[in-house]
């Protein structure tokens, strides 16, 4: 393995300086209309990850003011997702990128090099745990489903259980509390795009009347540099059948939709993406926006409705001329990956029209960006103001160490927010403090 202090050094070598520096703040960059800076040309981006220290006994991140944390579950293998069920079982999925996972250009052999030093690179269970809280109030752990292939979404339907492979969306028969269910007992549903695999997540949801889930797919590559063949039915959200797993592309453009979840008000569908890297530390800012069925949103052509990406060649205007400029910006590179309306949530301070966002954190800025729980307040069914941090604590305050990065969320029975920390393999709990 590279350690950090010769990838930096290879790392400056290989670039025209190691500043990532810009004028534009980060403030500037949320919201409807952010500040969005000049592009800038990299051999290879600049590289910024903090080295992994396991949390102390009692260490925990740091909620805000009128919360408090626990850990309900450790030990895990890369704890992704999580997913509550009605009788407030919680389902975690374990996992991290496929085997099959391939490595295409000298920045992903790099940058891989250098995650794996800061935790994000560690192996996946290819499992579901399920967490329940026994008479006495402690959360015990059971294997739920094993022998799966880097799974991520979860989605119940009545008494299917729905689960987002990398390659496949299976699907399970589930009664109310069992505590186990045999992998052999899933049928694939359906075949998802798995070639190459540079995004392999899965995001996953249902309508709310379960007619049709929705499968959030990410690219195949940064900017098409596998090529365009290799996008097929990618940077997209599918939309499934439950029942024959016939589907077609909702929407697309979309570089990485990690999160997918129907707003429970408006009954409107919302995304997360992970937008394009390798143009500046305030370029692309990540986005949160209501899904419209039959939208293009820009990627790889351009970013931020029509801004156009000159590294993406041929150029396609009329792709361009069509783009629609996402609702709101989460700032450059915060990586979110898990989404959760605010909706039955009994956190203070925090209103229930609003969305809970875990930013799993920056790895080609300094300083760093994310690594903490944000709430985005929502007033007549759209996102309004900045963010407000839920929790963060996940670094240190000088950047150099991480403990932990937040990804899948959702909400207990008792108003309580569900956190998976995929780097420290914990699950997490926040609820009101006494």
């Amino acid at each position: 393995m590279i350690n950090r202090q010769f990838s930096a050094l290879l790392l400056c070598t290989l670039l025209a300086g190691c500043d990532n520096s810009d004028s534009t703040t980060v403030a500037e960059q949320i919201g409807p209309h952010p500040k969005l800076d000049k592009p800038s040309a990299f051999l290879l981006p600049p590289i910024s990850v903090p080295s992994k220290v396991d949390w102390a006994q009692g260490q925990t991140p740091r909620p805000a003011a009128g919360l408090k944390i626990e850990s309900i579950a450790q030990g895990l293998a890369h704890p992704r997702m999580v997913y509550q069920l009605p009788n407030n079982d919680i389902l975690v999925a374990e996992s991290n990128a496929p085997s099959s996972e391939a490595v295409t250009t000298p920045k992903q052999l790099i940058s891989g090099l250098v995650k794996k030093d800061s935790g994000k690179g560690g192996k996946g269970g290819n499992r579901i745990t399920l967490l329940r809280k026994d008479a006495q109030g402690h959360w015990q752990q059971y294997p739920f489903i094993q022998n799966l292939n880097s799974p991520f979404g979860m989605v119940l339907i009545g008494q299917s259980l729905y689960i987002a492979d990398a390659d496949a969306l299976l699907v399970f028969p589930y009664q109310p509390g069992d505590l186990k269910i045999d992998s052999a007992r899933g049928k694939r549903l359906a075949d998802l795009p798995s070639t190459i695999n540079h995004h392999w997540t899965k995001s996953l949801t249902a309508s709310p009347e379960g007619k049709h889930l929705y499968v959030g797919v990410g690219s195949n590559s940064n900017i098409t540099e596998n090529g365009l063949e290799a996008e097929y039915r990618r940077a997209a959200i599918l939309e499934v059948d439950p029942h024959s797993g016939a589907s077609r592309i909702y929407a697309d453009g979309l570089r990485n939709p990690t999160g997918v979840a129907f707003d429970p008000t408006t009954k409107k569908l919302w995304t997360i993406v992970n937008e394009r890297d390798e143009i500046g530390a305030n370029l692309v800012p990540d986005y949160l926006t209501q899904v419209k069925e039959g939208a293009f949103y820009g990627w790889p052509y351009s970013y931020y409705g029509q801004h156009v990406d000159r590294r993406v060649q041929p150029p396609a205007p009329d792709k361009v001329a069509s783009a629609v400029a996402p609702d709101y910006a989460l700032s450059s590179h915060v990586a979110p990956l898990g989404m959760q309306f605010a909706q039955g949530s009994r956190l203070p301070g925090f209103a229930s029209e609003g969305l809970f966002i875990s930013e799993h954190g920056s790895w080609n800025r300094k300083p760093l960006n994310g690594y903490r729980v944000s709430y985005v307040q929502f007033s007549q069914g759209k996102p309004v103001g900045q963010p407000k941090t839920v929790v963060d604590g996940f670094v240190s305050d000088d950047q150099q160490t991480i403990f932990g990065a937040p990804v899948g969320l959702t909400l207990d029975n008792q108003g309580a927010l569900i956190i998976a920390d995929d780097v420290g393999n914990h699950v997490w709990r926040v609820s009101a403090a006494p």
